[in-house]
């Protein structure tokens, strides 16, 4: 290390255009850096949809369902599938296990879809072939709801169409997907009564349709050398088109107009897709996506700039309204993030000035400019962007930064007033301190490398934080050891005649001096009162809150409804307008964005949308100020509750971090929906004995009304007739039946034949339905080949988890955090009797963070032997590095009365925050008794190289303490890093009494070491 500080020494030239390098690569990688507020992490997800019409929920999971897991769980990948048989189709989630990472994915999902083709013969006559999305993890980061008042679907849908086409020209743009478009239909409405007079079959009028509706060849001829092709004209262009179709009936060779039977009409299906709405008018979502690793800033002002563009083609009268612009968001966030980051670096710098003088402040301040733009540089490089995480590991590394050039920098300085020639002071401190110190940042990296080594979506979502980490304690070394102490040599400069006394010879050193005597004299009761103190923390550190990830200070939030299962969207509709209503007359609401059917597009990559469901809505408004929220959510649920009885409100703010699934959840699997529903219930009962537990329910939600029709057999044998005959007859009297398509423009809407709406809305129609015998050639009455029609009670949604029935009974808690609820009705449910063959587990946001922390912790002992051999590497020793394991657990003390008094949670960022803890501790400590190896080998009595050693390392210690604890103070009211900021200020401050203390006393009692003649007021 003596020949590379002397180098950067020597070459001054080189070591000045150095550093011109890094400043101006520094600030060229900072405006190129990517921007995102959250960092990305891989949703290891597909979803696989399955029809299976006029299926019940039960025919779904036995025919379908099994066969279609069954065939995926042959795969390695797959850690977890979970399904839903509803009503004419299977819906499954399908995840990969965590190992897998965006590069083997798409491979998997090629895998898979063999799989599924593979399984298709296996499937019932019927069903549908199994599509899969892998793309549900994509973030449409841009959001627009177009609106028109006054204007169609269709005219919306036409204007959304031409935005579509342009902005997928844009720089950057990967993918333009609508939301809430409605499908338009032709629809052929004939009475049944009319057919059955005439006698005409369901299938003479779709045969007479589509035999017209079908383009064909009809060739080409020459004509005097030309070739003129020739076309059938008799397609249709027109919905009136389709009434000029002929079909037989009303005698022997008689053909009638189709128009003279039917009412053809264009409209919408009913029931319609998923709806959008926005400010109460009925709107069409266009969703923007990013391409893969693109900057969504630069995607976001080149869509600001293209719309610019585009502004004259907009219809008067329509509005293109922000559901969500990402680019703004991450702008602000990012900005917010750098100003907590210069205030940061402007608190450390004016601590060092304060305590260490302008020069020596300005030096180590510098250096710490220099790293913080040399990490830039390298992050441009390997490619990691600027978002919450990664600037928040920078404000967190900040004091750690400047710890190694206040090592060096002092030592210059001390040396220096020693009398000893600056330039050798220069090289004689990093000689002594170069090779701890890398011990030392080498540890500081360790302790956040379990991050790294975790391997959940966690782990993902924090991977940059150690990233950014190493990176930069590790410049911050490199820089503490070649510019450091040229800069030093530069601009210190002192009085002659200095010495060392002078050096220590303050107040704060001389009281100092006098407590660790007192402390070393009295050694046994210090450490025992250290250890009570330790045991009194602990037993407070038990009534501190458990969180995952704290909310999220986003001026959004959700309002999910859910009407009972089998609600028609037009009803679950209604609900979402009179909820609007009420809404607006909220001045802290600004605007609101609806999605009735499923939940939106996912839109932030911590978003999870809902299912399909036509019983399901959400509203998302957006408030002034996200501090209103917390007011507004019990005013709406008031209102609801008296307004609306059959909705059921979960009213949520947006979390940081990955989905959790909701507050407290238990899931029961096994064989039997019954039994399964009396457990869910059981579970649910003791829920609500306790009053902070709100919005409880199942997943499998309300038991629906069906019609079982009884078919006899004999009879409908005897009239030609099967049951898919009869069912289809029954379908296609209420839900009609799709008989072709229609060419519209450029697109292809169906053909629907239905009777009219009076009969299709009567239930009891069904009694006194027809339907065409072949045998007998005539229409017939239903009831002649029905038994009996009766109404019973099924399960509308059949959930399964790894192939077993499993219902899951959740609640959310009205605490601000779920931990405490959890822990109250742990045991009741725990103790709930479960019969052979059925199961229990906890789900919800104690399964989310048990795993995250398990995965994290699991690695510990890894880095912690590595720490160790670190240790034992640079000593050479095993009871130094018994001293420094012995003062870790010590370090809970700061931590538990910090978050006690500031009344945080102690969340996963928080756990962080206690494992970085460590790694400074233990860096503090190693160059301690570093120190005092350099005093023993000066021939000092080992009493006075202990006493001697720790006054010296007061001022860099207490600086990188107290650098680190200010720099903290910006993230100290963040939501997200405010518990890692108490952890790591009140932990580290009382690490640091244990540093300058405790481990001296600890040496003291190891090595046996007492004051020489028994003089503990001599030196």
């Amino acid at each position: 290390m003596r020949r590379i500080t002397e180098f950067f020494i020597q070459r001054k030239t080189f070591s000045v255009v150095l550093t011109l390098f890094i400043l101006g690569a520094g600030f060229l990688s900072y405006e190129g850096l990517g921007r995102l507020k959250d960092p990305k992490f891989t949703i290891k997800t597909a979803i696989v949809y399955t029809p299976y019409p006029g299926a019940s929920p039960s025919q779904v999971e036995e025919e379908v369902t099994e066969k279609v897991e069954s065939a995926i769980q042959q795969m390695g990948e797959v850690d977890e599938i979970t399904s839903t048989s509803s009503e004419g189709y299977s819906l499954l989630h399908v995840d990969m296990r965590d190992k897998y990472g965006p590069d083997e994915l798409p491979q998997i999902w090629d895998i898979l879809r063999k799989k599924l083709r593979d399984a298709r013969a296996d499937l019932p006559p019927g069903a549908g072939a199994p599509i899969v999305n892998d793309d549900f993890g994509d973030v449409f980061g841009v959001f627009f709801a177009i609106t028109g008042d006054g204007y169609t679907y269709r005219e919306i849908k036409d204007y959304a169409e031409s935005l579509r086409k342009e902005l997928l020209l844009v720089d950057q743009v990967a993918k333009v997907q609508f939301f809430g478009e409605q499908t338009e239909a032709v629809f052929i409405e004939i009475p049944r009564e009319k057919l059955a007079r005439l006698g005409i079959s369901l299938n003479t009028i779709v045969d007479a349709v589509n035999s017209q509706n079908i383009i064909s060849p009809a060739g080409r001829v020459e004509v005097n050398g030309e070739y003129i092709s020739l076309r059938d004209s008799s397609v249709f262009m027109d919905p009136e088109d389709i009434g000029n179709v002929l079909i037989p009936g009303g005698g022997a060779n008689n053909h009638l107009y189709l128009k003279d039977i039917a009412n053809i009409r264009k409209d919408y299906t009913d029931p319609p897709g998923t709806m959008l709405r926005f400010n109460g008018e009925k709107a069409i979502g266009l969703g923007i996506s990013t391409v893969d690793g693109g900057n969504v800033v630069v995607m976001g002002n080149a869509v600001k700039e293209k719309l610019k563009e585009l502004e004259h083609l907009k219809p008067l009268g329509m509005d293109i309204n922000v559901i969500n612009y990402q680019s703004e968001t991450v702008t602000k966030a990012v900005n917010n993030f750098v100003m907590n980051l210069f205030q940061a670096v402007g608190i450390v710098l004016g601590v060092l000035i304060i305590f260490m003088g302008i020069k020596t402040g300005f030096i180590i301040g510098f250096i710490l400019l220099l790293t913080i733009l040399a990490t830039f540089i390298v992050m441009k490089i390997i490619g990691v962007n600027l978002q919450t995480i990664s600037l928040g590991a920078l404000i967190i590394a900040l004091g750690m930064l400047v710890d190694n050039a206040i090592v060096v920098v002092e030592g210059i300085l001390v040396k220096t007033q020693q009398g000893m020639e600056k330039v050798e002071a220069a090289i004689d401190s990093v000689k002594e301190t170069a090779m701890p110190l890398l011990g030392a940042t080498l540890i500081a990296i360790l302790a956040f490398a379990a991050i790294s080594m975790s391997d959940d979506s966690a782990g993902e979502f924090l991977a940059s934080l150690f990233q950014v980490i190493a990176i930069s304690l590790l410049l911050s070394w490199i820089l503490a050891i070649t510019l450091a102490p040229l800069y030093s040599v530069m601009l210190l400069k002192t009085k002659e005649g200095d010495d060392i006394k002078d050096s220590y010879g303050g107040i704060i050193f001389t009281v100092y001096r006098w407590t660790l005597r007192l402390c070393i004299r009295f050694r046994w009761v210090t450490i025992l009162a250290m250890f009570g103190f330790l045991i009194f923390s602990l037993t407070i550190f038990k009534d501190v809150q458990q969180q995952f990830f704290p909310d999220e200070a986003r001026p959004n939030f959700l309002i999910n409804i859910w009407m009972p299962e089998g609600t028609h969207i037009e009803k679950t509709r209604e609900a979402v307008i009179q909820l609007e209503e009420h809404l607006a007359e909220y001045d802290e609401i600004v605007n609101t964005s609806s999605f009735i059917g499923s939940g939106a597009l996912r839109f932030i990559l911590t978003y999870s949308p809902e299912d399909r469901n036509d019983a399901y809505a959400q509203i998302m408004p957006r408030v002034r100020n996200y501090k209103e929220i917390d007011s507004l959510i019990p005013r709406i649920k008031d209102f609801a509750e008296e307004n609306i009885p059959d909705a059921r409100l979960n009213i949520k703010p947006f979390t940081y971090g990955p989905p959790t699934g909701g507050d407290v959840a238990v899931r029961f699997s096994g064989p039997d929906p019954d039994v399964l529903r009396s457990l869910a219930e059981k579970a649910k009962d003791v829920y609500r004995k306790d009053p902070a537990a709100t919005f409880i329910r199942d997943d499998w939600r309300q038991r629906t009304k069906t019609f079982e029709i009884e078919v006899n057999e004999a009879k409908a044998k005897n009239a030609g007739l099967t049951r898919q005959e009869i069912n289809r007859y029954v379908y296609a009297h209420f839900n009609g039946e799709r008989i072709g398509l229609f060419r519209d423009k450029d697109e292809f809407i169906p053909i629907i034949m239905q009777v009219p709406e009076e009969q299709r809305k009567d239930f009891d129609s069904v009694y006194d339905m027809q339907i065409m015998s072949p045998a007998l050639g005539e229409y017939i009455p239903l009831m002649q080949v029905v038994d009996s029609i009766e109404p019973e009670f099924q399960d509308g949604l059949i959930k399964r988890k790894n192939r077993s029935k499993t219902i899951t009974a959740a609640c959310e808690s009205t605490e601000p955090v779920p931990r405490p609820l959890f822990s109250r009705i742990r045991a009741d449910i725990e103790a709930i009797p479960l019969p052979a063959g059925y199961s229990m587990e906890w789900g919800g946001e104690y399964e989310s963070s048990r795993d995250a922390q398990q995965k994290l912790i699991q690695n510990m002992p890894l880095v912690l032997m590595l720490i160790l051999l670190i240790i034992v590497a640079l000593f050479n020793k095993i009871r130094r590095p018994i001293i420094i394991f012995m003062i870790i657990p010590l370090a809970i003390i700061g931590v538990a009365w910090g978050l006690v008094l500031t009344g945080r949670p102690f969340s996963f960022t928080a756990l962080l925050g206690l494992i970085s803890l460590v790694g400074m501790l233990i860096k503090n400590a190693i160059v301690l008794i570093e120190q005092i190896d350099i005093e023993l080998r000066s021939g000092k009595h080992q009493y006075h190289a202990v006493v001697d050693a720790s006054v010296s390392r007061v001022r860099p210690v207490s600086m990188a303490a107290f650098t680190t604890v200010l720099g903290m103070i910006p993230l100290f009211t963040d939501v997200f890093f405010g518990s890692m900021a108490v952890t790591i200020m009140f932990g580290l401050a009382f690490a640091t009494v244990l540093t300058l203390v405790i481990l001296p006393v600890l040496f003291s009692i190891f090595y046996g070491i007492k004051h020489p003649d028994r003089e503990p007021d001599k030196q």
